[in-house]
């Protein structure tokens, strides 16, 4: 079980105006990470992004994008389907063995409906992937009209979709009303990826399907017993990535990572002490 950086969590704040691949491979390296989620190429070719990877010793994890799917008809799919396809040659110009798409709902569809629109798109393009010995990943998704909330949504997915893969949201997972240890183990024969977050209840903030709302926290600041989360990960012999991500404004960036990676090292530290 190795921690990886996530691009998303450090373009914001005082690294946005200045955020390049050059700054943040050099900064992941120096708190000894050795591997890298990019949230899209920032607009920089992907060939130029491997070269400076390389250059510090450092791999892709992964490669997240944003595509839209989610349409009852095939033909207004096309678009976000293509997109995907250019995203599978990324990731294989980047060296990676997955992909993420984030995907919400809409307001003119319910749940369900948009769970049957993105499935069927999805089931497009799974064949694809295949050529470049990429898995495609769904993440739960915080938005409670989203398809892919509840660790049932996905695997009700995956039921439809042999071949796809699952990236495990520890924090979206609670706006769905489920603790992140049971909807683990409710999809973990799927989960080839990770992503870390935390939340802290507030007036204002993601809405989920118990009415409360949610604002972002950094981990172990928040209401998820990581403990417990992490414990249930290794007795399930989880040993892939999990990202550190980190939406909240409290925290710089790069501070957020280094105290985030300071308390999620000392959790394993202590696990790998136990045994």
């Amino acid at each position: 079980m190795k921690i990886s950086m996530m691009s998303y969590t450090m373009y914001k704040g005082n690294w946005k105006d200045n955020f390049s691949v050059e700054r943040l491979c050099q900064f992941t390296k120096n708190i000894g990470l050795d591997g890298i989620d990019w949230v899209t190429t920032y607009g920089n070719k992907p060939q130029e992004i491997k070269k400076i990877m390389d250059d510090y010793c450092l791999k892709t994890v992964c490669f997240t994008f944003f595509v839209d799917i989610n349409f009852k008809e095939k033909s207004l799919r096309q678009k976000g389907i293509e997109e995907i396809k250019r995203g599978l040659e990324i990731a294989s110009i980047l060296g990676t063995d997955k992909i993420m798409l984030p995907i919400g709902g809409k307001v003119e569809y319910t749940k369900e409906e948009s769970r049957k629109n993105v499935i069927e798109g999805l089931k497009e393009v799974i064949k694809e992937s295949e050529k470049y010995n990429i898995n495609i990943t769904v993440e739960h998704f915080p938005d409670i009209k989203g398809p892919f909330l509840t660790s049932e949504d996905i695997n009700f997915a995956i039921k439809e979709i042999p071949e796809l893969r699952i990236t495990f949201d520890s924090g979206n997972v609670i706006l769905g009303c489920e603790k992140p240890e049971d909807a683990f183990i409710n999809n973990q024969k799927y989960i080839i990826h990770c992503h870390f977050k935390d939340w802290i209840f507030s007036e204002q903030g993601k809405e989920g399907l118990d009415g409360k709302k949610y604002k972002p926290a950094l981990v172990g600041e928040g209401i998820i017993d990581y403990r417990k989360l992490i414990k249930i990960m290794k007795e399930s012999k989880y040993d892939s990535y999990i990202n550190l991500e980190y939406e909240g404004n409290e925290y710089e960036p790069d501070v957020a990572m280094e105290k985030g990676l300071k308390f999620l090292k000392s959790i394993l530290e202590e696990e790998e002490n136990e045994k």
